[in-house]
């Protein structure tokens, strides 16, 4: 279990940057200064400006003005990494890699609120705000973490694992859906979750289902795509390669998916559309009600995560609840444990924590049409063309 000492809130920082080149002239002025170079200059102990650095009022008021201005010209920043080292202060570098995603909102929360309880620090950078994930993890580092907290793809990635292993700092795995032995891990059983739903649109007399594969880089969409073609197999239904259409876990591209599904004659147009995620299945809901298709009665859409776009849109969306905010809560009280305990017993098993998904039916899927409410469809669309 993991211990929960301290209460104090989380210090949320961004990782630190490089520092850009400085022009010669300069050189002395920018340079990062230390405690040390400003007790040196005004003549004053290093003790006296660590209390003035850190709030005391020990300090006289002359003295403190003294300091805080030498701070301000030679630039002097805190190294907070070393203070929270000596203060025993746990900090962990959280990375996200979609600020567009739906579900980035519940993760954040989970996380922060994982950090409020444990009293550690957050160190949280979006992977987009550089040249590859591999600069992002980089960067985490060189903000003095001791312990990664990498999403989908970097979860699945072996040279952003080996980044952090060469640290020889701990990695944690979020939401992949293939946990390695020598890492440890939060995730969910995708396999699964998507063969439950596709479960239940054929016990809903769905034969005719179209399923919509995420990003081919996150291990997720794989093992949906497994789960959802074990669950065809199963019920003796062939799985025509038109049925499987390509989809990057983005509501444009679940748009996309849409208009060469359902912008057809609606002979060919499937029963029912699995996509695996909620902002594909969204962009698909969006381009049926464009197209005049009634769902669930014409068309059932399902997707994957329970986001909060699940519930926003209309009809509101079956789907798969992964319960992401405690997910990312217990990648930080993983991280948390294994820091803490590295450093009093060596260093720790690997864990892997598998979290319970659940089936949410919602209004979005339905009984599959009849022949006959087919046809007469099929009829109508064709009698609006004449």
């Amino acid at each position: 279990m993991v211990r929960r000492k301290n209460e104090d809130k989380p210090t949320v920082a961004k990782a630190v940057k490089a520092p850009k080149e400085k022009a010669p002239g300069d050189a002395q002025k920018r340079r990062t200064a230390t405690i040390h170079d400003i007790a040196a200059r005004l003549g004053v102990s290093s003790m006296t400006v660590s209390r003035v650095v850190n709030g005391s009022d020990e300090v006289g008021p002359e003295t403190r003005e003294r300091v805080l201005a030498a701070i301000k010209e030679m630039n002097y920043v805190p190294n907070v990494a070393a203070r929270a080292a000596r203060a025993g202060v746990v900090r962990i570098g959280v990375l996200f890699s979609n600020p567009r995603s739906s579900n980035l909102g519940e993760f954040l929360m989970g996380a922060f609120s994982a950090g409020t309880r444990l009293g550690c620090q957050l160190v949280v950078e979006p992977t987009a705000a550089h040249p590859t994930g591999i600069d992002a993890v980089r960067s985490v580092l060189a903000a003095g973490v001791h312990a990664v907290i990498l999403p989908p793809p970097l979860c699945d990635s072996m040279e952003a694992l080996e980044v952090v292993w060469r640290a020889q700092l701990p990695a944690i795995s979020f939401a992949t859906a293939e946990p390695r032995s020598h890492s440890s891990a939060v995730f969910i059983d995708d396999f699964e979750g998507a063969r439950s739903m596709t479960r239940h649109l054929i016990d809903l007399g769905h034969r005719d289902i179209a399923f919509v594969l995420g990003n081919p880089t996150h291990s997720p969409s794989r093992r949906r795509e497994e789960g959802f073609r074990a669950a065809m197999a199963e019920a003796g239904l062939a799985v025509p390669p038109a049925r499987l259409i390509q989809g990057m876990f983005t509501y444009r591209s679940g748009m996309e998916v849409g208009t060469t599904l359902l912008d057809c004659d609606p002979a060919h147009r499937p029963s029912a559309i699995f996509a695996s995620n909620d902002d594909m299945a969204a962009g698909i809901v969006a381009v049926a009600l464009s197209l005049g298709i009634k769902i669930p009665a014409q068309l059932s859409v399902a997707g994957f995560d329970d986001t909060p776009m699940a519930e926003s849109i209309w009809p509101p969306l079956t789907t798969i609840h992964q319960p992401i905010a405690e997910m990312a809560a217990t990648a930080v009280d993983l991280a948390h444990d294994i820091v803490k305990r590295s450093r009093s017993e060596g260093k720790p098993d690997v864990t892997h924590h598998r979290c319970k998904f659940a089936l949410t039916v919602r209004a979005s899927t339905g009984a599959a049409p009849s022949k006959k409410r087919t046809e007469k469809a099929r009829s109508n669309a064709g009698s609006s063309k004449d």
